[in-house]
């Protein structure tokens, strides 16, 4: 396995290996990997000959007061994992901005409609972040596939969006979310949680699939579905930044009674940790 900073040094890598005939397949990930990130590595590895894992925490999607600092941050396992997992070469930037001492970064990349509103609604700073890094990304790994998790729903469907506006080359593929054996969405803030908030959490998921069984037994209105989870969340000592039930591609809110393939998407925080999550509903079989 390969370790590369440079940005030349990574885009050669990936050119040669196309001149070989090969395929790049990319995981990009601000690191603490856990099963989650290695499930996507092997999606890559399934579709692709090589696979490209960068590890590098961007400063543009958090705000000031944010977990920026504090996010974990664990360099030496995250390359002794990614070398078990098989991958091929992982790229981690020293920077992917200009210095201080240089001209300020001026150019950004926003998908704007769907970065409105979820987790736009506390973050408004957020999309824009992920968008531009990863389109640096992408720029310099220049990979065949890209994989993203599911658990950031929004994100995957704006990145999904951003490829096809920009006429990126790159097939996006989403993994299906990995979870702790008592439900909890695994994540790497998860570490960050108390041992009284990390037991507290699996209400997150607790609600969400009663949410879908009911959604999917019976007809059921969103509004029904929302206060559901809500209450759940809340009174099992998190606090909600949003419940929604949603269109699956255009993220747009459902009203009445669920009719169709929805998701469920949830933020919430325990203590002072963000937690996301979210559930898929198909309801063809129940009569509206």
């Amino acid at each position: 396995m390969e370790t590369v900073e440079d940005a030349r040094a990574m885009r050669s890598w990936t050119r040669a290996r196309r001149t070989s005939g090969e395929t790049v397949g990319f995981v990009p990930t601000m690191g603490c990997l856990h099963r989650g990130h290695l499930s996507l590595i092997s999606i890559a590895r399934a579709r692709c000959d090589r696979v490209v894992v960068s590890i590098y925490v961007n400063e543009t999607q958090f705000a000031p007061g944010e977990d920026f600092e504090a996010y974990p941050r664990k360099m030496a396992e995250d390359l002794e994992a990614c070398r078990s997992a098989g991958v091929d070469c992982v790229f981690v930037p020293r920077a992917m901005y200009p210095g201080k001492e240089e001209p300020a970064h001026e150019t950004y990349v926003d998908v704007e409609i769907l970065s409105k509103g979820l987790c736009a609604q506390t973050r408004p700073h957020f999309f824009r972040g992920v968008a531009t890094v990863v389109t640096k990304l992408f720029n310099v790994v220049e990979p065949d596939v890209a994989v993203f998790g599911k658990k950031d729903y929004q994100q995957w469907r704006v990145i999904r969006r951003m490829t096809r506006d920009l006429n990126f080359a790159i097939e996006i593929v989403g993994g299906d979310i990995v979870r702790e054996e008592d439900g909890l969405a695994m994540s790497s803030r998860n570490l960050l949680l108390t041992l009284e908030k990390r037991a507290e959490a699996t209400v997150i998921n607790r609600s969400l699939r009663e949410a879908k069984a009911l959604a999917e037994r019976q007809p059921t209105a969103c509004g029904v579905l929302v206060d559901a989870v809500t209450q759940a969340i809340n009174g099992g000592g998190g606090v909600v930044d949003y419940v929604q039930v949603m269109e699956p591609e255009s993220l747009t809110p459902y009203e009445g009674n669920v009719s169709s393939p929805c998701v469920i998407a949830v933020a919430a925080k325990f203590g002072s940790v963000r937690l996301l999550d979210n559930i898929e509903i198909m309801c063809e079989g129940v009569k509206r």
